[in-house]
């Protein structure tokens, strides 16, 4: 074998590797964290965990994916330990996929629909159609299926590179007898581990391993123990994530350490003591890539029935490993926002806007609260406003900052959308909250001095307030549902408060004219309506803006005045309604 064999097996195996990244990517952006939010949404029963994380293994084709999301889940408190053993136990099935898909490299037969299914002869057209979808398709979901088919025929190319490279290495005794050593169950073990954790993919390593298989050169007997070591070394991603995460997501990590470990030392010893009595010769034959397949696949699944009754056992020994602390440590409210999220940032996004909308409805808390304050000040209602508004604050700055990591990576056109209306978004709703305590400082002021509004002044600001509790709630629940038709309806109520505001500033000044009012209370009254005008239009860019980035509409001003004059007649409507609605006394 010389250099440029070298060389070109090398040149395969990075084929190889890169086409099962750019696959990987392209099924998870196409399932836009739809798949990881079926996790998320997880039973309680163990039976549906395994399938369901044997389900989204298969389609994301990473068992260590799965597992560093699972480790996410529990880390941000989504989901329990024992809820996420099943997960774990499904992953490592449905990771065995990849070894069926990459078997067909073997197949040998002169019969044309056999032919068919051999990688040499479709990947070439999934790479034409891949590509041409890629460069050519306007839409995004298209563009990531080309993705897709572009990935798989580059992985399967560098398959077929790699064992052709490889293949005159079977004459090599020196090449045949390396692995003679790895007979040895300890020895082939080790090697499968390191392997794996080097690549930090089991799908990757089970397919060099069977690209290694095609040369004829491997053994059963040596093939099996490298099996069960790469099982082994694939839980190294899910021990490196566990890094700085809460002892429970540890805990996660080492249940699915613990569950190869145990799987591959039952599934040896049972294997080798049959074998003394057995004697199985098949373990002498050339290892081909569909009995690399077979053997990964019995493994699992013997693993996963054999200690799914024991999961608790799991559990308990991972909790033994890491013990808790007396001190209990503080609640994170921004727990969804996990960066082990960030490898799928479709469902990133996805936890970012779940996020933002606990955000929203802690500043619509606040601000209602500071309006109730009006009625009836008291101090601990006071420094609940305070806490509320220090809680948003924190909860803008750990949305902005995970928003930005986020958009490192390559993001689908929706995703990227999503990302910029929630960073303008969770500004306004930040400035919502300082409005809230605002009002707050003004309900103090009023209370300390003693002052008191006339029964006009006060049926006034009932009917204002009323007006900015159904917009902030119209807001709420526009950014919640990501609703554009309710959305439509923020303006005209906006445009009434604004209509409001002037109203009860002229009628303060008549009152202050008749001596009915002092000096004193009209700038009170001023700082009042002055946040609540402020809160309006904040409510409104929320809505504009969602509409903007849903619809492909103008820029928010742009919006605004398109809305006034395109649509006037509903636009006419819907004022005067809420005109009718919330009429002054």
């Amino acid at each position: 074998m010389d250099v440029f064999s070298v060389l070109t097996m090398i040149g395969g195996l990075a084929l190889f590797l890169y086409g099962m990244h750019v696959m990987g990517d392209g099924l998870a952006k196409t399932s836009g964290g739809r798949l990881e939010g079926i996790l998320e949404k997880f039973t309680s029963r163990t039976s549906l965990a395994v399938l369901l994380g044997a389900g989204v293994t298969a389609v994301i084709q990473s068992s260590s994916a799965t597992t560093v999301m699972v480790v996410g889940f529990v880390n941000s408190g989504i989901m329990k330990l024992n809820q996420a053993v099943g997960i774990i136990m499904g992953a490592n099935i449905g990771t065995t996929v990849t070894s069926w898909i990459l078997s067909l490299a073997g197949i040998e037969s002169d019969n044309v629909f056999m032919k068919m299914l051999k990688p040499s002869s479709f990947a070439p057209v999934f790479a034409i159609v891949g590509v041409c979808m890629t460069l050519f398709a306007k839409s995004t979901k298209k563009k990531d299926i080309g993705t897709i088919l572009a990935g798989f025929a580059i992985l399967m190319t560098g398959m077929d590179t790699m064992s052709k490279a490889l293949a005159p290495l079977a004459e090599v005794p020196e090449f045949t007898g390396l692995f003679t050593m790895f007979k040895n169950p300890v020895l082939g073990v080790i090697a499968g581990a390191l392997l794996t954790a080097l690549i930090q993919s089991s799908s990757a390593s089970v397919g060099i391993l069977q690209a290694l298989c095609l040369t004829g050169s491997i053994t059963y007997a040596s093939a099996i123990p490298i099996i069960m070591g790469q099982n082994i070394g694939t839980c190294v991603t899910a021990l490196i994530s566990g890094i700085g995460a809460t002892k429970n997501a540890k805990r996660a990590a080492l249940v699915h350490f613990y569950f190869n470990l145990i799987g591959t030392i039952i599934f040896m010893a049972a294997f080798y003591f049959l074998n003394v009595f057995i004697d199985f010769n098949f373990l002498d034959d050339a290892a081909g890539a569909a009995g690399i397949a077979i053997v990964h696949s019995i493994f699992n699944i013997a693993a996963t029935l054999c200690l799914m009754p024991f999961r608790k056992g799991l559990v308990s020994l991972a909790m033994f490993t890491i013990r808790d602390d007396e001190v209990q440590a503080e609640e994170n409210v921004v727990a969804l926002l996990d960066e082990r999220f960030l490898e799928q940032p479709a469902f990133a996004v996805a936890q970012a806007r779940k996020t933002a909308i606990q955000m929203a409805k802690a500043s619509q808390d606040a601000l209602f609260k500071a309006i109730d304050l009006r009625y009836k000040y008291d101090e601990a209602g006071a420094e609940n406003v305070m806490e509320l508004e220090a809680l948003v604050d924190r909860y803008e700055d750990e949305i902005g900052t995970y928003l930005m990591k986020i958009n490192n990576a390559e993001l689908a056109q929706e995703d990227s959308q999503d990302v910029t209306m929630i960073l303008h978004c969770i500004g306004d709703f930040e400035r919502i909250s300082d409005h809230a305590v605002n009002i707050m400082e003004t309900a103090r002021e009023v209370t300390k001095k003693e002052e008191h509004f006339s029964d006009k002044a006060k049926a006034e600001l009932d009917v204002y307030e009323a007006a900015l509790r159904e917009i902030v709630s119209m807001t709420y629940n526009v950014f919640a549902g990501e609703d554009t038709e309710l959305a439509t309806h923020v303006e005209p109520l906006e445009e009434v408060i604004d209509s409001i505001n002037e109203e009860v500033k002229k009628k303060h000044v008549k009152r202050l004219r008749k001596g009915k009012c002092t000096i004193g209370l009209g700038f009170i009254l001023s700082d009042l309506t002055t946040n609540y005008e402020r809160v309006a239009d904040h409510c409104s860019n929320i809505a504009a803006c969602l509409i903007q980035t849903k619809e492909d509409a103008l820029e928010t001003h742009e919006y605004i005045d398109n809305l006034k004059e395109n649509d006037s007649i509903r636009f006419n409507r819907e004022y005067k309604e809420y005109r009718k609605k919330y009429k002054l006394p």
